[in-house]
């Protein structure tokens, strides 16, 4: 996945100085993220620096020789003349690209991007995307950018930019494309699902400063701290957020909301700090494990795995409540990495009730290796585990209460995209969809065709009218469930259940049952 944004996914940390066993190992080590955000930053679940001395390998001559003579069939026999080396980095890129969705071969500009520091502020159109049958998909519009104002829609198709069609680039090479200064625009041609036609958006960049964390009290004893990306500043930053919620409440709550919703990740060290923010003191937060010793990472709720100086723990200054306030976690199926890490250790730890719908399921390492002229590799090198040793790659966190107010779909997983790492559960899932799909409705049946027809006037959108909050700004149909579920009211899993169990008596589909009569 790539992200548009030379941010989060996109800095690479190398001046740690935690002095621990951990520690040691996070010198090298620093980003967990999604996507490329067009802006733009390629997207680590938890990126490392790694600079190792090269080894001798064992190349097959065979196949060395091959690629020689298809090297020198192409100098000599393609329709125009190829440069040396524009050959040699497609090769590069064919080798990484067919690996998995998140190896790639990062050119002297990607490279540089990498290294940016994170900070929240990029130039770009406010997209995260990813590629799949060799085309971008957006997995989310950011909150409040250009491309959400525009009308840009998860699950949307972007075929051409400008004049400049995608197909046949690769992510790194279309993220370019939608790349460019502030102030200049960019049109988009899109193909979404139930259109007919293709779909025109004029999209002007902007500086795009998205503030990571937000807070809001719903109603009084109860709020939301929404994390939009992990940033550097990300878990100091909600710190104050749930200092003021408290403030607000009179220094106590009754329960608290940590949405993560289409948050596509970022730095490793701040999930950790999240996580640890509710987390007893030494909890387990995350483990990663690979072929290599610098690819296995064991990161507790202690300030040694996610403070990289020997700064003051900014957590000490959460309220004294923050530990035991019940507390809901928000996902969906743009919930990624960093964020999946987040609900995956406060699941596993039942310190907090996870709601909405399945996540994005990003559960791979990516691996900055550094080359010759400013350039590098990212590589997959590990997957992460949540405390209790499972993988969520292809799979996602599955939330202990389901709630979906629809707009997810259609919907984009890791298991969607192209090579994708098999996970360690995905086998299962597979046979359990063939089981799913032989007892589906035969639509060459009248009886078939009549329970496909219910099934689709079941499942049409009904209208939710959100109430608003104590900060008048409406409550919308997922985080009032989640409201719901603190104050031990009813939770409805979808717009219609809701709809059904609030309908007038009258209005409510009846079940009678017929009696005999008896002579």
């Amino acid at each position: 996945m790539e992200q548009e944004k030379a941010g989060p996914n996109t800095a690479v940390n190398t001046a740690t100085t935690v002095k621990s066993p951990v520690g040691a190992k996070l010198k090298a080590a620093g980003l967990i993220g999604m996507g490329a955000v067009v802006g733009v930053a390629l997207s680590l679940n938890f990126s490392a620096v790694a600079e190792r001395q090269s080894t001798a390998l064992n190349l097959p001559i065979e196949d060395v020789r091959m690629l020689s003579e298809v090297f020198g069939r192409i100098k000599t026999d393609y329709v125009e003349e190829v440069d040396d080396k524009r050959l040699f980095k497609e090769a590069i890129n064919g080798m990484l690209s067919g690996l998995d969705p998140h190896s790639a071969f990062l050119d002297q500009d990607a490279y540089k991007d990498m290294q940016t520091v994170t900070t929240g502020k990029f130039s770009g159109l406010g997209i995260e995307v990813g590629m799949e049958e060799g085309v971008v998909k957006v997995i989310s519009p950011i909150d409040d950018t250009p491309a959400f104002r525009a009308g840009i829609k998860a699950g949307d198709y972007i075929i051409k930019v400008d004049e400049s069609s995608l197909r046949g680039l690769n992510l790194v090479e279309a993220v370019k494309k939608m790349r460019g200064e502030a102030g200049t625009e960019a049109v988009l041609t899109v193909l979404r699902r139930g259109e007919g036609r293709e779909l025109v958006f004029n999209v002007k960049r902007a500086v795009i400063e998205s503030p990571s964390v937000r807070a809001r009290t719903l109603e009084a004893g109860y709020g939301v701290v929404r994390i939009t990306q992990f940033e550097d500043a990300t878990a100091e930053k909600m710190v104050r957020a749930i200092n003021d919620v408290y403030a607000h409440n009179g220094g106590r709550l009754k329960g608290l909301i940590l949405d993560l919703r289409n948050d596509p990740g970022g730095l490793l060290q701040a999930a950790v700090a999240v996580s640890a923010a509710f987390l007893p003191k030494d909890a387990l937060v995350v483990y990663t494990d690979g072929r290599v010793e610098d690819a296995k990472l064991r990161l507790v709720a202690r300030k040694e795995s996610y403070l990289r100086s020997n700064r003051e723990d900014f957590l000490t200054k959460l309220p004294q409540g923050i530990k035991e306030v019940p507390l809901i976690v928000l996902v969906n199926n743009g919930t990624a990495s960093a964020s999946e890490i987040v609900a995956g250790a406060l699941q596993d730890h039942k310190r907090a009730t996870v709601m909405g719908s399945q996540s994005f399921g990003k559960g791979s390492v990516q691996t900055i290796l550094p080359l010759n002229n400013n350039t590098a590799i990212k590589l997959t090198t590990a997957r992460y585990y949540t405390p209790n040793g499972r993988s969520i790659q292809a799979k996602g966190i599955a939330p202990d209460v389901k709630v979906d107010d629809g707009s997810q779909l259609p919907s984009i997983r890791e298991a969607d995209l192209e090579h994708h790492l098999t996970g360690d559960d995905e086998k299962k899932a597979n046979e359990a969809l063939k089981t799913k799909l032989a007892t589906m409705p035969d639509l060459s049946t009248d009886a078939g065709k009549a329970a496909a027809k219910a099934k689709k006037d079941e499942e049409k959108a009904v209208e939710y009218k959100p109430v608003n909050g104590a900060d008048g700004k409406p409550i919308d149909f997922v985080l009032q469930q989640a409201l719901n579920q603190l104050k031990g009211q009813p939770v409805a899993a979808n717009p219609r259940a809701w709809m059904l169990a609030n309908a007038p008596a009258a209005a409510k589909p009846r079940t009678t049952t017929a009696k005999a009569d008896i002579k």
